[in-house]
Formats: structure tokens, C-alpha cells, sequence
């Protein structure tokens, strides 16, 4: 988590960082060009770790060791993706049974720290989460972002989605939930949460957090609602929310827009210095408030 006393760092770091975390430069590119931001004593070194997530205080919302969660690990079949999935099942232990289930779909990294513990976060909330690891079939998030990155550009994305639309059927038809399944996503994640909502005519809604867009043919099949959460900076992911909303509105589909100003792309995740405080507990407040509406 970003410490109180860390450096102000330049926007443009932050847009080189964005660039690099989505394949659009390499990482000798990356540093060479984050170099001429090294100023004042800080390191070119020293500049990429502020960026970079930490993942040492993963577990500061809420402990894997909870005990007012059941966390295990669950295989299930994707026969048209990866084969076979794992993923985090969680529980929460003292609930009444059974209850709505969340699908929390991860980054383009795989099922790291962060994602793992929004998990926990979402059955804390009072619902039974599973946070699948595309990674499965390549032996799993690695260890580290960049290798998890470097592992899921090696997956086809067609069946990667077919993973998570697996997970939501698996959820589905699991004894703990009553059958009332959401999504929640998050970049690559917040693009399949989309894409979910236009492949699962079931799905009871979407909460896509600066994802990609579908096409205007995906958007007339949504037949749950959404709640699309932007960065007022993002204007890679931003750029295309206008034609999709057109279609969505033209399709006469539910959905509603939280567009946060000042913000980076990733502003929920509280393992990097994109991390906005304000911004990702209002944002995660609509998500649960919005779980409650649909998963009721």
C-alpha cells in the first residue's frame, strides 16, 4: 500500500506505467523512458518501484485467515477454455445458506494478492465469491505480475473468457448460492465482466471497473444490469465508453456510469500507488449496494 511519505509522482509516470502494464511497451522501454523522471536523488529503480504494486500488505482489508470466512481452493471443469481452473471459493462461515454468488474476474496478470483479497472482500460482504485463475492451465499466477503477465499474453482470450462464463455456471449450480450469480471485474477483468453480461442471459448483473468495451451487437444481448466504474484519467479505456454507451442506450439496456475524477486507471487497488482512498471505497460501496439490489 502506498505509504504517506512516498514521493509525488508525475502523471506521466503513472501513463509510462499503464502503458507498460498493458503490453504497449516493453520493459528496457519502459525504464528507459521513466529515467528522464528520475530527478532529484530518485533512482530510475527506485521511480518503477512507486508504481509497481506491493503485495506485501495483500491482506490488510481482510485476512485469508479470517475466521469468519471459509477460503478454499476450488477446482472446476472449463472444457471450452483452459480444461481445468482453480480459483479461490469463499465462504462466508456463519451465513445462512445459500446465498448469491460473485465471480471476481482478475487483471491481465492472473489471480494475484490483490484480486484474491477482493474475494474475501466480496464474501464479507455477505456473498459466496469465486476469483478463478485464468493462469490454471500455464501453472498458475507465477509469483509476480510481470511473469503473470508475460504467462497470460500466452492464452487464447476467447477461451479465457470461456473460463469465467464456466465459473459463473459452476457457481450457479453450487449448494452454498441460490443460484442469483453477478460479476465483478476489473481491467482485463472489468472487459470479460462485459462480456459475460452479453453471453449470460441469466446473470442477475456487472460491475466492470475500467474495462474494455464490447461491440454494439454484444451490447443489445445485456440483459442484466450494469455499473460501470471509470478513472476520470483513463483516457485509454474512456475513449471508447462513448460508442458503447450509444449502444447500450440504443438497445434500451440498464445500466449506470461512475465516472471518477482525478483518478487513475487500478485507482481501487490498494497494492499500487494508483490507489485513490476516496474514490475505491465510494466505488466499492455502489458495488456492494448495487450486489444487494440484484443478488437479493
Amino acid at each position: 500500500m502506498p505509504k504517506d511519505h512516498a514521493p509525488i509522482i508525475p502523471q506521466a509516470v503513472f501513463d509510462l506505467y499503464d502503458a507498460y502494464a498493458h503490453g504497449e511497451m516493453d520493459r528496457r522501454s519502459f525504464f528507459a523512458s521513466l529515467s528522464k523522471y528520475a530527478v532529484g536523488g530518485m533512482t530510475t529503480a527506485a521511480l518503477a518501484a512507486c508504481v509497481m504494486p506491493d503485495y506485501s500488505g495483500a491482506e490488510a482489508i481482510v485476512s485469508s485467515a479470517d475466521p469468519a470466512l471459509d477460503v478454499e481452493r476450488f477446482t472446476y471443469a472449463s472444457p471450452k477454455g483452459g480444461g481445468e481452473i482453480s480459483g479461490d471459493l469463499v465462504i462466508p462461515a456463519a451465513a445462512s445458506m445459500p446465498l448469491g454468488g460473485v465471480v471476481v474476474v482478475h487483471e491481465n496478470r492472473g489471480l494475484n494478492p490483490h484480486i484474491r483479497d477482493v474475494a474475501r472482500r466480496v464474501a464479507k460482504a455477505g456473498y459466496v465469491a469465486l476469483a478463478p485463475d485464468a493462469l490454471s492451465s500455464l501453472g498458475g499466477y507465477p509469483g509476480n505480475d510481470d511473469d503473470g503477465r508475460a504467462l497470460q499474453r500466452q492464452r487464447d482470450r476467447a477461451e479465457m473468457v470461456e473460463d469465467f462464463i464456466a465459473a459463473a455456471e459452476v457457481l450457479r449450480d453450487h449448494p452454498a448460492t441460490t443460484g442469483k450469480i453477478a460479476c465483478v471485474g476489473f481491467c482485463f477483468g472489468g472487459a470479460v465482466s462485459n462480456l459475460m453480461a452479453a453471453r449470460l442471459p441469466w446473470l442477475a448483473g456487472a460491475v466492470p471497473y475500467y474495462g474494455g468495451w464490447p461491440t454494439a451487437e454484444d451490447a443489445a444481448r445485456v440483459e442484466c444490469p450494469l455499473q460501470i466504474h471509470l478513472a476520470g484519467l483513463d483516457t485509454r479505456v474512456n475513449a471508447g465508453w462513448p460508442d458503447y454507451e450509444a449502444a447500450l442506450a440504443a438497445a434500451d439496456k440498464s445500466y449506470s456510469l461512475h465516472m471518477y475524477e482525478g483518478v487513475n486507471h487500478g485507482f481501487h487497488n490498494d497494492t499500487t500507488s494508483r490507489y485513490d482512498p476516496a474514490a475505491a471505497a465510494l466505488a466499492w460501496s455502489r458495488t456492494t449496494d448495487f450486489f444487494d439490489r440484484v443478488l437479493a
